[in-house]
Formats: structure tokens, sequence, C-alpha cells
């Protein structure tokens, strides 16, 4: 996603919650520690929801679409298709989002200058770029 993983998250499926247990807090969390995406998710179109950040409210629905042959040439992690950026982190949820769109796309808007200064200048909310991507997930797998 881009996010920096700074903020509560969860996945669930069906009944059951997997994330970072709050050892004051007994609600039901199953640890994510050592849960592989392919012991949740094992035909297509299993699904899981994926919440992050809480206080924004991003809930994400996951599909497994199609289980391709492993090879030893295979990469993975590996991302096939996608479209548009990533949200900013920390910009009000779905909302803000749209909030933040609207202020940073129309230089008359009274807030346009104070969202171009927040995200760093410039923005494309239709950027996606598979091969860079792809590049981020080797690096962060050791896979480079």
């Amino acid at each position: 996603m881009g996010w920096t993983d700074t903020h509560l998250h969860q996945f669930i499926v069906n009944e059951s919650r997997y994330g970072v247990p709050d050892p004051d807090w007994e609600d039901g969390t199953i640890s994510e520690k050592g849960i592989r995406i392919g012991s949740l998710l094992k035909t297509p179109k299993d699904q899981i929801i994926y919440e992050y950040d809480f206080g924004d409210g991003w809930e994400h629905e996951l599909e497994l679409e199609e289980i391709f042959p492993f090879t030893s040439k295979t990469i993975t992690p590996a991302c096939t298709a996608g479209r548009n950026s990533c949200p900013p982190e920390d910009v009000g949820g779905v909302w803000g989002y749209s909030d933040f769109l609207e202020a940073y796309k129309d230089n008359q808007h009274p807030e346009h200058e104070n969202m171009k200064e927040w995200i760093g200048g410039y923005f494309d909310p239709t950027e996606f770029d598979l091969d860079e991507i792809n590049q981020v997930l080797r690096e962060e797998h050791g896979t480079a």
C-alpha cells in the first residue's frame, strides 16, 4: 500500500481477527505472528478484510483470485496488477481523502496551498508503477 504500518490494524477472516493483541485488553485478537497468508486464503474466492488505522477507518476487502504455479524462477511476493496511488498516510480515511483531493486539485480552493505543503508538493492520485512496486517488494523480502 505504501503506508508506514504505524497504526493499528487487523485481518478479519470469518469471525476470527488477527493482529497485535493488547495484553491489557482481551478482545479475542489472535496474534498475527507466524500466520501465513496461505493458511487463511486457500482457494479462489476466499476473502479477508484488512482494516488499517482504526481512527481513519480504512477497510479493504481482499479476495484470492488465482493461485499461480510455483517454479524456482518465481519471484514472491509479487504484484501482478493494480491502479491508482495509495492515499496518503493520516489523510483522514475515505472522507478525508476526498476532501484532500478536492483541495489539492483546485488551485482556487482555500486549502490548496496547505494540502500541497502537507503532501510535499506533488501527488498524482492516478499514478501506479507496477515495476516500482515489485522492486520494493523484492527489497523488503531480500529477493532483489
